[in-house]
């Protein structure tokens, strides 16, 4: 039982396909121009057009370039597809929404990319660490890479060796609306859930970072006095737009509690609340899910307390919390009880049980998103 409270480009010949990115044009509408004094010759009339604002596709390519700090500034993108090739030893900033990324041919670089809509594929790159948001991930024939990552797909590593992955952790002031921008749910990261295409029999080609790795510690934040100075950025955990998960690491405790807030004006800031307060008593949030339920999918998770949810559960996408540690089941109801008593909220009822609540829910969750 559960608790209820209210309240590319160019490329070399190997056969890769033409990436260069493609823009779109914004139109000016304007009126026709009105003849003066005594001209009485008609002006020729002005098409929406023949007035373009024109677009340089160099201006969504970064190529080339060695030992310097570029990338693109807030708002400078908005959404276009974008392309980074043969750098080396970079620092690169791309601290806009885009469509796609891709990243070919690129050795130790310093790479942050904002939320991409689509995929983000690095291919033959090799001492690369990045931080990356994106609906897809893929990498193929690369090598050595650390990748601080929020994918709301399965990541996929293909021809790739010593890949290391740890859970995405970063904020500029814009950051949050680049997501929305993007379609992206800040819940929705499968950062430890890495699927090798070409495994090796006795080898093992990615690994997760230590649980103790900082993102400071492998991509710096700008110098002072770079382009990017006025970009307010953090890497602290604690200010991270995506909340820091353990993910695929093996669990510290076996009591886990599944939480749950249902659509809303305030769910996502009462998840966001409902965590650092978890965190704060001593658990560890071990994944999130941004979902969307039907009522015959509400009763084979919640069983029987399905009935009384079927209504909320109408009303959008719920976001689910799995947080784990001895006592956590009972501390999550205390919390409930303080924090959102005017909330419609799910939690486990009690920990013989709350494994089950937990199991039902992100199974659910995974096999909706394709996992």
């Amino acid at each position: 039982m559960g608790c209820f409270f209210s309240k590319k480009s160019k490329r070399k010949s190997s056969g890769k396909e033409d990436l260069t990115p493609t823009t779109t044009t914004v139109e000016t509408t304007t009126s026709n121009a009105v003849p003066l004094g005594n001209n009485t010759e008609e002006a020729p009339k002005q098409y929406s057009w023949d007035k373009r604002e024109k677009v340089d596709p160099k201006d969504y390519m970064l190529t080339g370039l060695k030992d310097v700090t570029v990338g693109r500034l807030p708002g400078k993108l908005n959404g276009q597809q974008f392309v980074i090739q043969e750098c080396e030893n970079c620092n690169i900033y791309v601290l806009d929404h885009s469509a796609t990324i891709t990243i070919d041919d690129c050795v130790n670089c310093r790479i942050v990319l904002g939320p991409v809509k689509g995929s983000v594929f690095f291919r033959d790159c090799k001492d690369i660490k990045c931080v990356v948001a994106c609906q897809q991930f893929r990498t193929r024939d690369c090598k050595k890479m650390d990748v601080f990552l929020c994918c709301a797909t399965q990541p996929i590593i293909e021809s790739s060796t010593g890949m290391k992955f740890g859970c995405y952790q970063y904020y500029y002031a814009e950051l949050g609306f680049h997501f929305k921008d993007a379609g992206l749910s800040i819940f929705n990261n499968n950062w430890s859930n890495i699927h090798d295409f070409t495994p090796v029999s006795g080898e093992n080609n990615w690994s997760l970072l230590p649980e103790t790795s900082a993102v400071q510690d492998f991509v710096p934040v700008p110098d002072a006095e770079s382009e990017f100075k006025s970009v307010r950025i953090s890497t602290d955990p604690s200010r991270s737009i995506v909340p820091l998960t353990k993910g695929g690491r093996r669990k510290d405790s076996e009591e886990s509690c599944l939480f749950v807030f249902f659509a809303g004006e305030y769910a996502t800031a009462n998840a966001r609340k409902m965590i650092d307060e978890a965190i704060a008593k001593g658990f560890v949030l071990i994944q999130t899910k941004h979902v969307s339920m039907r009522p015959e999918e509400a009763k084979r998770v919640f069983q029987n307390d399905a009935e009384d949810l079927v209504e909320l559960i109408k009303k959008g996408p719920v976001t689910a919390l799995e947080l784990n540690g001895d006592g956590v089941v009972e501390a999550c109801k205390n919390i409930a009880n303080e924090m959102f008593s005017g909330t419609k909220i799910f939690v486990s009822d009690n920990k013989n049980t709350s494994s089950r609540d937990v199991d039902n829910f992100f199974n659910f969750a995974d096999m909706q998103m394709g996992l």
